[in-house]
């Protein structure tokens, strides 16, 4: 099953880093989060990944050319015609295409320009700016039960202050920045069926609006309900609290450290 990962955004929001590199290459723990959410999919044996690239498409390129032959220990034989010779293999067994979609297009027209690349058959859907504990085998099990078009992984958003708990005035906890206990959002994290590209009418639609919405009014679009961690990195100040959550060992996206 292939993954698709959009990854062509500009990401205005975070402007301090995404001048000089794509959103989905600024480094938590020192490798991009593109890195981290395809290392979540990798856990559970998912290596087969299309990335839909967009602003500053070359860097993203020039990281997975130089990572896929420079990784782990290599001698560099200035004699040879091919002078680099790799010792060890230090990362996941990846196939990772690569398709230009356009500085331009919105979500829905990067997934529609990704379907010659995803074949006829069922896959998986996410940002590149996002990640998650959800297990990737409950996601895919509740989406083969149903035998729906789409499925969605509904998550709770991270509170953006801390919350006290009272016993009258008296202070009995405080909870830095929890899940909120109310609402759910788009998480990402989709399994789809590839009928979904008929709900994509071109370049220029964004792939949370009609086709979702379009797909719901069908009753083809099922949540897959997630109370675990996720957080997407959206501004300086997402990106500083997963780099303090990686510092502190408490990474719980991380599952393949587990």
């Amino acid at each position: 099953m292939k993954v698709a990962i959009l990854a062509g955004g500009k990401g205005t929001r975070l402007a301090e880093e995404t001048s000089v590199r794509p959103k989905p290459m600024v480094e938590i723990g020192g490798m991009p989060i593109l890195w981290h959410i395809m290392m979540i999919y990798s856990h559970y044996g998912y290596n087969d990944f299309s990335v839909a690239l967009g602003y500053k498409g070359d860097y993203i390129k020039r990281y997975f050319a130089e990572y896929g032959t420079l990784a782990g220990s290599i001698t560099v034989n200035m004699g040879r015609p091919d002078p680099v010779v790799r010792h060890d293999q230090q990362h996941a067994p990846w196939t990772v295409d690569l398709i230009e979609t356009g500085d331009e297009t919105l979500t829905g027209g990067r997934v529609k320009r990704l379907q010659p690349h995803l074949g006829n058959e069922t896959f998986m859907l996410t940002w590149g700016d996002g990640v998650s504990d959800v297990d990737l085998d409950k996601l895919l099990a509740f989406h083969r039960y149903h035998g729906k078009l789409a499925t969605i992984t509904a998550v709770r958003p991270p509170a953006r202050y801390g919350h006290m708990r009272f016993d009258g005035d008296q202070v009995t906890a405080f909870e830095e920045k929890p899940q909120t206990a109310e609402g759910w959002i788009n998480g990402a994290f989709f399994v789809l069926e590839p009928q979904v590209f008929d709900y994509i009418e071109g370049d220029m639609v964004m792939f949370e609006h009609a086709p979702l919405e379009n797909l719901a009014k069908d009753g083809q679009l099922m949540a897959y309900r997630h109370d675990g961690f996720w957080a997407a990195m959206d501004t300086l100040r997402d990106k500083h609290i997963l780099q303090t959550l990686w510092n502190s060992g408490q990474r719980p996206w991380a599952v393949w450290e587990k």
